[in-house]
């Protein structure tokens, strides 16, 4: 297998993953978490569940898991059949597989404990690692099949932005640390919030509007961080300057979406939308870690006169 047509199978792993995330918080939602109640059958001794809507979120859900298993069995195969093959991207694809079957034994503690919000945390937190290992795997991947790709074309490889220096790159891993404090202040919220997924689950001990406050300033304090990067970034003409715009933009709008939802009632698809954007933020402030130069325009390569005058240059 080519190194290009691996990263179709990184970015088809990726998004499945980010997809099961929708659907899992779709079926808490809509109070579905304990539609199915048996664990690996539905209900006793039937895999497939009664004509009731309940049932039927929660067994799609879990039917959903089997493309997420498609997914990542592809890239552990691609992981080994690309030539020439990469050892990091084989721990990594094996990874996935890791995860994946912690989620699924996660999933029927969930269901056994009768959705204790302390087991919904880890299962959504634990989607958040498996969606940081699949984005560093989507994004080696996809860095060296476009090296390759240019190293093939004449001209050879268009060199990127400067790289940042050592200040922006530990800013840069402070953002992830600080991203994953969100999620984790985020899935407190969600543990003291109205939507437990069904109506017999028991919620944290903890006042909504107090961790939400939490929340809200761990948010404001990486918005400012976010915002401080990219400056840096920009100032050095460094590629990854765009992918922090992005992420300062989707934080702006997960905070208009995250106070809606909070002065509205909590309404079930402002929560939907805010989780859905929140992976995506997630994937994105991942790969900037991993990756900073990525995400901009390429500088023009030196042209004959650039040569000359770099080699005629004197300190």
């Amino acid at each position: 297998m080519a190194p290009r047509a691996y990263t179709r199978l990184t970015r088809f792993a990726l998004w499945a993953l980010a997809a099961i995330v929708v659907t899992g918080v779709a079926v808490r939602l809509t109070g579905s978490g304990l539609g199915c109640e048996d664990w690996p059958t539905c209900s006793e001794d039937r895999f497939v569940p009664d004509l009731e809507y309940h049932a039927l979120v929660e067994f799609v859900n879990r039917l959903f898991t089997g493309v997420v298993a498609i997914a990542v069995i592809a890239a552990v195969l691609g992981s080994w059949r690309r030539r020439p093959r990469r050892t990091d991207l084989v721990l990594l694809s094996l990874g996935l597989v890791a995860g994946v079957l912690a989620q699924v034994g996660l999933g029927a503690l969930l269901v056994l404990s009768e959705l204790d919000p302390r087991f919904t945390m880890g299962h959504f937190l634990l989607s958040m690692v498996l969606l940081w290992n699949a984005a560093v795997l989507d994004s080696r991947a996809r860095n060296d099949a476009e090296a390759a790709g240019a190293a093939g074309r004449p001209g050879g490889r268009t060199p990127p932005g400067r790289p940042p220096d050592g200040t922006t790159r530990l800013m840069l891993w402070a953002v992830l640390v600080v991203g994953g404090a969100l999620l984790v202040t985020g899935t407190l919220v969600t543990g003291a919030g109205p939507h437990a997924g069904d109506s017999r689950a028991e919620r944290l001990p903890l006042l909504v509007r107090e961790v939400a406050r939490i929340h809200s300033i761990v948010a404001l304090a990486l918005l400012g961080m976010v915002v401080w990067t990219w400056w840096r970034l920009r100032a050095a003409n460094s590629g990854g300057h765009v992918r922090m715009g992005r992420i300062a933009v989707l934080l702006v709008v997960q905070g208009a979406v995250g106070y809606t939802q909070y002065f509205t009632g909590v309404p079930v698809l402002l929560v939907g939308i805010h989780v859905a954007l929140a992976s995506i933020t997630w994937i994105e402030i991942v790969k900037a870690a991993h990756d900073p130069a990525a995400g901009s325009a390429k500088s023009p390569a030196p042209g004959p006169a650039d040569g000359v005058l770099m080699a005629g240059a004197r300190p």
